[in-house]
Formats: C-alpha cells, sequence, structure tokens
C-alpha cells in the first residue's frame, strides 16, 4: 500500500514569521533592543535560519556562547555584531578580531593572555565585561569591576563595548535574588559612570528579567527562550501574544494487531492485555525524545499514549481508541494538531525538568522546515 510521507519521516517546523512577530512584541515591551540569544542552534531551532530571519528583521546584535557558533553564523553571512557569552580559548582570538566577534571578559588572568595573543597587532578585541553580582558563574567580583575597567581600558588591544551581569532567579519572581543583584549591578553601572568608564552599552536581562524586571532592561536586554514563544517559568507573566514557533512531526509508519500478553518493545516492560492495534513512529530518544514511560503524542487530533520502551529511532503507540489511524499519518509529538495542543513547557513538566532542555535537546539529525 503507498503511504505519502510527504518527504520526511520525523521533522521539525519552525514558523519565522511567528519568530519575527515574537522578536517585535519583545522589542515593545522591552521599550529597548533585543539581543537575539541563539546559543545551542538557537534553542533546537536553526541556528543559521534563525539569525537571517531575525537580522532581516532588524536585530543589531545576537549572542551565542562559544565562538564555533560565533564563525558558523559569519560563514553563513550573517552581518549583525556577535558575542559570545562564554568562554572563548586565547588560541582563537585573532580569529575573534578578523570576524568582527565581540568576546566576553571576566578575569584578569584571562584578559592579559588575550593580550599576549593579540601582541603587536594594529587591531583592536571588541570586549564585553560581564559582572558576576551573585550568581557565581562566570564574571569579575563587585568590588574589583572599576580595577579591572581601568585595566582593560589601559590597554590597546581591546576596545570595551559593553558590560554585563546574568540573573540567577529572574524566572521566580517571588525571591529577592534578582532585585539584590539588580541593585548591586546599578551601583556598579552608577560608580563607572562617574569614573567615566562607561562602555556605551549596558545590558542585564534575560527573557525572564525583562518581562519580570523592568528596571532591569538599561540599554539592551537579552531574550532567548521568550523569542521562540516558551514561558521562563509558571511564575513569568507571559503575553500570550508570543507564541510557540516550532512543532515536531513525525509519520505513523507501522500498524499490527499483537495478540494478548505479546511484549512490546526492549526489555518488554508493556504487555498487551487484550488484542491491541500497537502502531510504530519514526521517532526516538536519539531525536530527543526521553526514554521514560508516560509520553503521549497527538495522532488524529488526539492524545494517544506511547507504550513500551522508547527506542532510539522509533517507538511504540496504543492505537485502540484511533481506530481510524493509518499508516502515513502525521503524528504530532510538540505542536497543535485539531484542537489539541502538546507543548514544550507541559513535556517539561512531564520530565522534571525544563523547557529549554527539551527544545534544545532536538537532533541535529532532523530536518527542520521553514515556514515564512
Amino acid at each position: 500500500m503507498f503511504m505519502n510521507f510527504d518527504n520526511f519521516t520525523t521533522w521539525l517546523e519552525i514558523n519565522l514569521r511567528t519568530l519575527t512577530e515574537n522578536y517585535r512584541i519583545l522589542t515593545t515591551i522591552a521599550g529597548k533592543p533585543v539581543m537575539p540569544v541563539i546559543k545551542a542552534n538557537a534553542y533546537g531551532h536553526g541556528l543559521e535560519e534563525v539569525a537571517r530571519a531575525l537580522e532581516t528583521a532588524g536585530a543589531q546584535w545576537c549572542g551565542v556562547a562559544r565562538i564555533e557558533e560565533a564563525l558558523m553564523l559569519r560563514n553563513a553571512g550573517i552581518l549583525m555584531n556577535i558575542l559570545v557569552l562564554g568562554f572563548t580559548p586565547p588560541q582563537r582570538i585573532r580569529e575573534a578580531i578578523t570576524n568582527r566577534i565581540n568576546v566576553t571578559v571576566y578575569d584578569f588572568n584571562l584578559a592579559q593572555q588575550y593580550a599576549d595573543a593579540i601582541g603587536n597587532s594594529t587591531s583592536k578585541l571588541n570586549v564585553h565585561v560581564k559582572v558576576d553580582t551573585g550568581m557565581g558563574r562566570l564574571g569579575i567580583p563587585t568590588h574589583q569591576v572599576l580595577e579591572f575597567l581601568k585595566f582593560i581600558k589601559e590597554k590597546h588591544e581591546f576596545d570595551v563595548q559593553g558590560l554585563f551581569t546574568h540573573f540567577a532567579c529572574a524566572d521566580e519572581p517571588e525571591k529577592p535574588y534578582t532585585l539584590e543583584q539588580l541593585n548591586k549591578f546599578s551601583e556598579i553601572v552608577k560608580e563607572v559612570e562617574h569614573q567615566g568608564l562607561r562602555p556605551s552599552l549596558i545590558h542585564a536581562a534575560n527573557s525572564a528579567a525583562t518581562l519580570n524586571f523592568p528596571d532591569s532592561r538599561f540599554d539592551m536586554v537579552r531574550c532567548g527562550l521568550a523569542l521562540f514563544g516558551l514561558s521562563p517559568s509558571p511564575e513569568t507573566k507571559f503575553p500570550e501574544s508570543l507564541q510557540p514557533t516550532l512543532s515536531w512531526k513525525t509519520r505513523l509508519v507501522s500498524i499490527k494487531n499483537l495478540p494478548l500478553g505479546h511484549g512490546v518493545s526492549y526489555g518488554f516492560r508493556y504487555f498487551t492485555q487484550k488484542q491491541e492495534r500497537i502502531g510504530v513512529i519514526a521517532a526516538g530518544y536519539a531525536d530527543g525524545l526521553r526514554r521514560r514511560l508516560g509520553n503521549h503524542v497527538l495522532l488524529q487530533g488526539r492524545r494517544v499514549p506511547v507504550i513500551g520502551n522508547i527506542c532510539m529511532d522509533q517507538c511504540m503507540l496504543q492505537l485502540d481508541k484511533v481506530p481510524e489511524a493509518r499508516e502515513g499519518d502525521e503524528v504530532v509529538l510538540i505542536g497543535k494538531q485539531g484542537n489539541m495542543q502538546i507543548t514544550a513547557t507541559e513535556i517539561a513538566k512531564e520530565w522534571g525538568t525544563i523547557s529549554y532542555e527539551v527544545v534544545c535537546g532536538l537532533a541535529a539529525r532532523m530536518p527542520r522546515e521553514y515556514k515564512r
């Protein structure tokens, strides 16, 4: 029997129109420029295509985690300013200069290594200084910021473009820590301005802070998850106008009627309770589907349980409640089908994790189909 697979067996659909509308909405909310944070393959959405769409929409900056991501963007023809938010090896600093990539500096030793790597070159390295206001991760301690800025500015190798920090608990607005961090950073900004050391860009707010803490917006905000229409937390007042940009789909590739007592999948964690109609879909843990019991998908506009152990490339469905299901049917793992919807946020709750991990874990091997 012919099965219409329409090019793909398992794929992601990314709506770039929704993405750019989310960007516009966040820019309006913030009242400041938005730096799209598109690290980790743009949170699973596809680095180059997402960057290209946001650059076309007017984004002047984007943030990535590593220089490898920044170089991928330059090789793809992306022209906007790029900031590497994490560590950059000193051995790659000349590449950063050649490709107009801004890097983060956060301690004296690393800054000196960067200066040594530049050597006698007349070209300058564009840097943003990161301040640790309490998260305990990367960042110069607050009591050393002025000394560090003077140290950086005295070196001809550097051009200081920005000063920033990162919040640990902005997605939990009832906790006092974000305001404590914000107050520390605001005092630093005042002192930096008083000393004549202020760079052109001060930034602190991630998606959660952009929505929960207006005073944290400064000159620019850094939005990642919210750009893709996902809320940072249940406690965040997330605008309904921000919509998910990603759907995850696959195909029903096999249907069998199995007799009573028949084991299903590795380890036989599921046995049929009667004659049951069992389907196979072409998605597994190598695609990002967590290997646990209790997953569901959408088929024929209804929620259908995944049964047995998830395999690397496939998993099984119990189809007794969807007798009209046929081989070749579209199956939705994330997204809408009919009046039903499964969100990355819902999946994260079921998996005991966060939506960031769900979408970032979507495998690169799955084709991304972009809706424009």
